[in-house]
């Protein structure tokens, strides 16, 4: 019986008492929105990050590389552009000469 008493005072105590809005009201979203930033930060105001076009080029230009098979010379090139930090997903890759339609169907 006192368990019964306890939750009704608690719940009567909770109605009383005010609270915050909760997470899914309108008065929370109202209370979070800020005003947006009268000057937009611009791209090219910070320093470029990415290998520079010499980097590239000796990666794409060298004549060792161009004599090996389609395949070596993508996962080299992607090996060689992991070692500078950048993700290369093998753009220029055909990759009808690399998977035949017998093996993708069985």
């Amino acid at each position: 019986m006192r368990d019964v008493i306890a939750r009704a005072l608690a719940w009567v105590l909770s109605a009383l008492t005010p609270r915050r809005p909760g997470r899914h009201s309108a008065e929370y979203f109202a209370a979070q929105t800020t005003e947006p930033d009268p000057t937009p930060t611009n791209p090219w105001s910070r320093p470029w990050t990415g290998p520079s076009s010499q980097e590239v080029r000796a990666i794409f230009k060298d004549e060792w590389e161009q004599r090996l098979p389609a395949v070596q010379r993508e996962r080299l090139w992607a090996s060689q552009f992991a070692a500078l930090g950048v993700d290369y997903d093998f753009p220029t890759m055909d990759l009808g000469s690399v998977v035949t339609r017998e093996r993708a169907v069985a």
